[in-house]
């Protein structure tokens, strides 16, 4: 039989290479939305601060629940080894399989916007060509009073300078 003191310190280990799944998934989720949507520098590095001290606190957690906040390095090693292996197993199929299911989702929304949008589109661009036409007359009704205008100014002129 095991003893309580070896099974509790299993229990322990075993929970520290969880953590390291389950903080090596939800980063993956931080590279997923990267992937579909683009970061700048500086959202990346606030997104990578808040995922850290998010880490930190269930780290921090994990050893206060489980060992009276003292750090063991096996339960370093563990959730080190719990990383390693959702990253080299599952973490490739999630991140592609997520990745091309939302791309598609958003495509097919993106699809039905502009579907929804077109009578609008159609309005508008409509709306839009009888403004430029509107434009253009008044620009040469403009131009052709400008013209009768200066005619009629030089008239006036001659006129009075004949008298």
């Amino acid at each position: 039989m095991v003893s309580q003191s070896i099974a509790k310190e299993v229990m322990f280990l075993f929970h520290s290479f969880f953590l390291g799944m389950v903080i090596t998934f939800f980063y993956d989720g931080f590279l997923i939305v990267r992937k579909l949507f683009k970061h700048t520098m500086f959202l990346i590095s606030l997104e990578d601060l808040i995922f850290w001290i998010a880490c930190a606190l269930s780290v921090f957690y994990v050893l206060y629940e489980e060992n009276n906040g003292m750090l063991r390095w096996f339960a370093v090693a563990g959730a080190a080894l719990g990383m390693f292996m959702y990253k080299k197993t599952l973490s490739p199929l999630i991140i592609l399989t997520v990745t091309k299911v939302f791309s598609f989702l958003l495509n097919l929304a993106g699809k039905i916007f502009r579907m929804i949008m077109k009578p609008f589109q159609f309005v508008g661009g409509e709306t839009l060509k009888g403004g430029r036409f509107v434009k253009k007359k008044a620009g040469n009704i403009r131009k052709l009073l400008q013209k009768k205008l200066t005619e009629f100014m030089k008239t006036l002129k001659i006129i009075l300078h004949k008298q």
